[in-house]
């Protein structure tokens, strides 16, 4: 890679230590990927929880604490393992508790804001258009590159950590224009009445394709969606298809229309997206013996909007005693959803509410299952219902209102 004076000033040390061992790890990095260059940055969001990181992890923060790292500029967490007002009934160990405090502590310390969050893009920076950050979590990223057209890869916790120290990531991937051309062409005929079924169509593409660099181009769309629409659509690309960026012609920007997200590139002809193929997403799922165990409002953390509809839905009613109900958010706001009075009505009807979480990477979500219980999760999230099968829960797909449904009677229906 070439350095500028600057960047060879930070290998020799002269940032100090901390800075040297990120930019060393980057240039690795960077020459694994064919980077030429660093591109600065303005922004990091990273991943950071014992879940993910680990003992080794815990051990490489409280090292650069001992380096006296610092980081630069705007630097923000990602969703935690744990609400710590709920770790007691959850059974989450105080071993693990410890160590979670610990990673707070440390982050901190490293002058980075621990908001714990997923959805950063809904309530803390929006990036503008050709801005480079460094990002973790796909859901994160994908949303930046195509709603934003601000440009990140998929950074890993040390990869933004890194970033977070120098200001700069590896110019590579979705960082360069040549990989943000439209690749796979799908046409739009269905109607979208539901955050599920955005999600619905992220499974639908990103299922067969499995392919970081594929970007699928969407047209067909009639309705303007939502930010939790696109939301939910890019969380559901990236979970079953790996994909880090979409263009949706006439919405995104880099998109005003398919030959301009194209570009030179040669599309291949994907598919038709239907009302019947939605239909057939939903049929697909294994309801089992129709119990509603658990209902889940995660993957992402949910908006203030998607709180607000909850809170209508579930008003006047009462959870089933046989099923368990958790919602999802971030702190900043849970406090104005708590304000305007939305929590009280959900918790009033027995929604559990967790703050600085999501559901599917809780600590122990394993153990957490097996001593409730639970078989299967019912969900209006595409994500969540694909990534939490890691632990072995049946999960079931289901528009919002039917996932309500299922909440208060305990029971979730085939679709037919």
């Amino acid at each position: 890679m070439k350095l500028n004076e600057h960047e060879e000033a930070m290998r020799r040390g002269e940032d100090g230590p901390a800075v040297a061992e990120a930019i060393e790890q980057q240039i690795k990095v960077g020459e694994f990927f064919g980077a030429e260059r660093f591109v600065p940055v303005t922004n990091v969001h990273m991943m950071g929880d014992i879940e993910v990181m680990g003992d080794s992890g815990l051990r490489f923060l409280e090292h650069n604490c001992e380096l006296a790292a610092s980081c630069r500029g705007r630097v923000s967490t990602n969703a935690r393992c744990m609400d710590f007002s709920y770790a007691a009934r959850l059974g989450q160990s105080s071993e693990a508790v410890a160590k979670e405090r610990a990673i707070v502590a440390a982050l901190r310390r490293m002058k980075i804001a621990t908001v714990d969050t997923c959805i950063n893009y809904q309530t803390l920076y929006q990036p503008h258009f050709g801005e480079h950050v460094a990002w973790g979590d796909t859901g994160t990223v994908i949303y930046a590159n195509s709603v934003f057209g601000a440009r990140s890869n998929f950074e890993s916790g040390p990869a933004a950590f890194a970033a977070a120290l120098t200001g700069r990531t590896p110019a590579y991937g979705f960082h360069l224009d040549e990989h943000r051309r439209g690749g796979l062409h799908v046409q739009v005929k269905a109607r979208l009445d539901d955050l599920a079924d955005w999600g619905a169509v992220g499974k639908i593409i990103g299922a067969p394709v499995q392919d970081y660099y594929a970007v699928p181009v969407l047209e067909g769309i009639e309705t303007t969606p939502t930010a939790d629409a696109l939301k939910h659509l890019g969380c559901s690309l990236a979970s079953y298809g790996s994909i880090a960026m979409y263009h949706l012609v006439g919405v995104t920007p880099e998109a005003p229309s398919a030959a301009a997200a194209f570009g030179a590139r040669q599309p291949k002809r994907m598919m038709d997206v239907t009302d019947e193929a939605i239909e057939g997403v939903y049929r697909a799922y294994d309801v089992k013996d129709g119990r509603a165990d658990l209902v889940v409002f995660s993957g992402p953390q949910l908006s203030l909007f998607e709180i607000q509809t909850l809170a209508e839905l579930f008003a006047g009613r009462r959870v089933h005693s046989d099923t368990q109900v958790f919602l999802t958010t971030n702190h900043a706001i849970a406090s104005d959803a708590r304000r305007l009075g939305y929590l009280d009505v959900l918790e009033t009807s027995g929604v559990q509410i967790m703050e600085g979480v999501c559901f599917y990477i809780l600590e122990d979500l394993s153990g957490i299952r097996m001593r409730n219980n639970w078989t299967n999760l019912v969900s209006n999230s595409a994500k969540i219902v694909n990534t939490i099968t890691a632990h072995r829960f049946n999960t079931i797909l289901r528009r919002t209102r039917d996932c309500v449904e299922a909440a208060v009677t305990g029971r979730v229906v085939h679709v037919h």
